[in-house]
């Protein structure tokens, strides 16, 4: 009983810990989105407030916390735009844009329901790869206007064909002052960890504007009242309307999937759990379509919010909502102070954010990986820059499929011709006395990006091994994930005191592997064998050269190593 109260009042302390620690997070990220969107930096709170409570009670991912973020501010903002260009101004166009907001809810509740969320875990890398970077870069160059002291376009041409307006007339203090605000976000963490770089550049560069008394644009009022509640607007769009709305809801829908379970696998990641997509996606959902009411901008679960979360000691779904009922208390008590912060100062923060969504370590890899990879990866980043989120990552999926599909087939005719029957039948059975130490892996296929999850999921649960083989005569490739995928499994395998080795790999698979520094840096070349009958050879040498096998079979035996874990994991 008292290790059940004492196991409670800690995971409290952690939830709200963590909970207050994703509120601090979650301000300036909250005031930057709902500006960035068009309808206000209150649009943007309400989101994070909101969406964080219905989330938190109904969601399937325990430390994930939701809030306005870049994929879904870019969509909104867009979405913001065309109400205005149809309408001519706010108050007309305010019925197309909840209308869109509430139904990219329903339609997020829907693919939630239906389980779609099971698809995104094997989405291609270089997709969401190229997809994350062209969401960063949109981010940044939508913050160059407000940087400069002015409002930005809407577009990523539009703000680059426009640049040389504000460049010719620039407002000096503004950029200064986000240029502080940068350079506190970099320098900050140099001397603590213990309050976020973001909150500090935050209140840094608002008191430096208001010392000197700096004629900068500023966030301006926020409403302290309670949020009204859009219901009579939605009544009145006519059924015409739906044409033009149901477009960018499902694409805001299928992205807040997409946002919120890449959010949900790093949580994953960093707590040694599994979330349940599909009450992930139902709670998001839910929590949008309450949102949209009440006039907030839709939202996702948000990476940095998460693993601050984390961080923090947040462990369970109160994290969430505590982090929902901090940012609540902090807009009221604060809102006199917060309509001071400056637009620059806004800019350098979400500038920092476009820069972090980036995926360097992606990119850093195209020249090693397949062209195939770096065809779908430019491919993508063109359609996030110049069309839709949504079309990105359709178009995408799509080429990286039809590509592997070639692949597959090109790859497994080269396999075939390189299989002799005697290769097949007479192979060498593994001793006895290190049977029950080594685990041979035998993959009958590619390692590609519809398999990396699974092979990772299953090579987790590997205990009691010494060593494991992996037997690749088969493999006729790996794409960018493949990669990665078998980069997290061998680190993870050295971790836990396994030594790993390779055998019947192909010159394209050995070259890509040697490339990419898999080889030499996580298995030795001297592990590295072009048959398994060499492998075996070595590993007996190795153990006759420290000790004589009968000495290492008691060895194991007192290290309760019993079971033969000798299986086969086929692909076909």
């Amino acid at each position: 009983m008292n290790t059940n109260l004492s196991t409670f009042k800690s995971h409290i302390r952690g939830d709200l810990s963590g909970g207050l620690l994703a509120a601090i997070i979650g301000l300036p990220m909250g005031l930057a989105f709902g500006v960035q969107s068009g309808l206000g930096a209150q649009a943007g709170i309400y989101t994070a407030i909101i969406l964080g409570l219905i989330a938190g009670f109904v969601g399937g991912t325990r430390t994930l916390i939701s809030d306005p973020t870049g994929p879904m501010t870019v969509v909104a903002a867009t979405v913001v735009s065309m109400g205005l260009s149809t309408a001519g101004d706010m108050q007309t166009a305010l019925p197309l844009i909840i209308g869109t907001f509430v139904l990219a809810g329903i339609f997020e509740f829907i693919f939630g329901v239906l389980d779609f969320g099971k698809y995104v875990k094997i989405m291609p890398y270089p997709v969401v790869s190229s997809f994350m970077a062209g969401i960063g870069l949109i981010i940044i160059s939508m913050q160059l206007f407000p940087l400069l002291g002015y409002t930005s376009p809407k577009g990523f041409l539009k703000i680059f064909s426009e640049l040389g307006t504000p460049i010719s007339a620039i407002n000096n203090q503004a950029l200064g002052l986000g240029a502080l605000t940068l350079l506190i976000i970099y320098i900050a963490p140099k001397f603590t960890t213990k309050i976020p770089s973001i909150l500090v550049a935050l209140i840094v560069s608002t008191i430096v504007s208001i010392i000197f008394n700096m004629q900068v644009p500023i966030i301006g009022n926020i409403p302290r009242s309670l949020p009204h509640l859009y219901i009579s607007e939605l009544s009145q769009l006519r059924l015409s309307d739906l044409k033009a709305i149901i477009g960018p809801a499902i694409m805001l829908g299928g992205l807040g999937v997409i946002d919120s379970l890449l959010t949900s696998v790093v949580a994953d990641n960093l707590t040694k759990t599994n979330h349940d997509s599909k009450k992930t996606v139902i709670g998001q959902g839910l929590g949008n379509i309450v949102v949209a009411l009440f006039g907030g901008i839709p939202g996702a679960g948000a990476t940095m919010g998460t693993v601050t979360n984390i961080k923090g000691g947040g462990s369970t779904k109160a994290s969430g909502i505590a982090k929902a009922v901090f940012l609540f208390i902090i807009i009221v008590g604060l809102a006199d102070y917060i309509e001071m912060i400056p637009m620059s100062v806004l800019a350098g923060i979400l500038i920092n954010i476009g820069i972090s969504i980036i995926d360097f370590k992606g990119i850093r890899m195209l020249l090693k990986v397949p062209k195939q990879d770096v065809a779908v990866w430019v491919i993508v980043l063109l359609f996030t820059l110049f069309d839709n989120l949504l079309n990105a990552v359709a178009v995408g999926f799509t080429l990286a499929s039809i590509l592997f599909i070639g692949r597959m087939t090109k790859g497994m005719k080269e396999s075939q011709s390189k299989i002799r029957l005697h290769d097949l039948v007479d192979q060498e059975e593994i001793p006895s006395e290190l049977a029950k130490s080594i685990y041979v892996q035998n993959i009958d296929g590619p390692i590609f990006f519809g398999f990396a999850n699974q092979y990772r999921e299953f090579c987790s649960k590997l205990n009691n091994m010494m060593m494991v083989i992996i037997r690749m005569e088969n493999v006729p490739f790996l794409d960018q994930s493949g990669l990665l995928t078998l980069e997290n499994v061998i680190e993870d395998w050295h971790n836990r005191g396994i030594q790993v080795y390779i055998t019947g790999a192909n010159q394209d698979v050995k070259e890509l592997l040697t490339r990419v520094n898999i080889v030499p840096t996580l298995i030795s070349e001297q592990n590295c064998f072009d048959t398994f009958r060499e492998c075996i050879g070595n590993i007996k040498q190795r153990v006759k050269g420290k000790k004589k096998l009968d000495q290492f079979e008691h060895a194991l035996l007192d290290a309760q190593v019993l079971k033969n874990r000798s299986e086969e994991l086929s692909l076909v």
